[in-house]
């Protein structure tokens, strides 16, 4: 493998074409497209500033790098990547991609990441501003989380969640086959038209939660007492531990919690309406 450190480059397509290449200690100044169409690269202790650093690029390792915010739309239509220990402060990264390893990275601003990826891999990743991460996205696995990214995991399918701090809106909108463990979701609006959602010892807070929802499960669930109008249009089977404030128009299904401060049906419930609500029996 080929080895350049301590150097600088700048302007347009720098490091074209390169392969089989270790780059240490190396800045990409301001131009674009630096390490396009390249393959087998691995970087570390590196910086980016231009646009575009990383397009078509099939085999690659990021490790202890720095993207400027001039570096935005950095990874796109590559795959085979593994990123560790990285800060991210540029926006619209990781686009058409696949088969992504991602550790101890934080992105400062989470606008448009993970956009039409697949086949994602997450341990310890931080999220903050911006929104709609991970939108079209599907098979991904996650194991530690923190985000306060707006309208987070929508769109997306065949997704694992453990151990995620989620602060957001309108999260997991019309999502599919996705289990979310051992989480916090702090929301308004969250998991609305969603297939076969599966919520597994998670605390849920925020206003009118998991609306128009098909298959829904949570088990061992608890919510936040500012919550109120939830399921909605959905059909669902819920084992909620302590409170749930209200209740409103479920379809079908089964809802037991320790208690039920209110139910509302209305005339406005649709068929079957024919949920069991009920409290636990002591």
């Amino acid at each position: 493998m080929n080895i350049i450190r301590d150097k600088e480059f700048g302007g347009e397509r720098p490091l074209f074409g390169s392969r089989d290449l270790r780059l240490e200690n190396v800045t990409i100044r301001e131009g674009e497209s630096g390490i396009k169409e390249c393959s087998n690269i691995v970087a570390t202790n590196c910086r980016f500033e231009g646009n575009y650093p990383f397009w078509h690029v099939h085999g690659f390792t990021i490790k202890d790098c720095y993207f400027a915010v001039g570096g935005r739309s950095a990874l796109w239509y590559s795959d085979h990547l593994k990123m560790v220990n990285t800060v991210i402060d540029a926006p619209k990264m990781f686009r058409e991609m696949n088969d992504i390893d991602i550790e101890n990275v934080q992105i400062n601003d989470a606008d448009e990441i993970f956009w039409r990826c697949e086949r994602i891999n997450v341990k310890g990743l931080k999220l903050k501003g911006g929104t709609y991460p991970f939108m079209f996205s599907r098979g991904i696995f996650v194991d530690g989380l923190e985000s306060d990214s707006k309208y987070v995991f929508q769109y997306v399918k065949d997704v694992e969640i453990h151990n995620a701090k989620i602060t957001t809106k309108d999260a997991f909108w019309e999502v599919e086959d996705v289990t979310i463990y051992d989480s916090i979701l702090d929301g308004e609006y969250l998991g609305w038209h969603s297939k076969n959602l599966r919520l597994v010892n998670c605390h849920i807070a925020g206003e009118q939660p998991l609306c128009y929802a098909h298959d829904l499960v949570l088990e061992n669930c608890t919510f936040d007492p500012a919550c109120d109008r939830a399921f909605e249009y959905s059909t669902v089977n819920a084992d909620i531990r302590g409170g749930i404030t209200n209740i409103k128009n479920p379809l079908s299904g089964k809802i037991v919690a320790d208690s039920i401060g209110s139910i509302t049906l209305d005339e406005y419930i649709k068929q079957p309406a024919n949920c069991l609500i009920e409290e636990r029996k002591k």
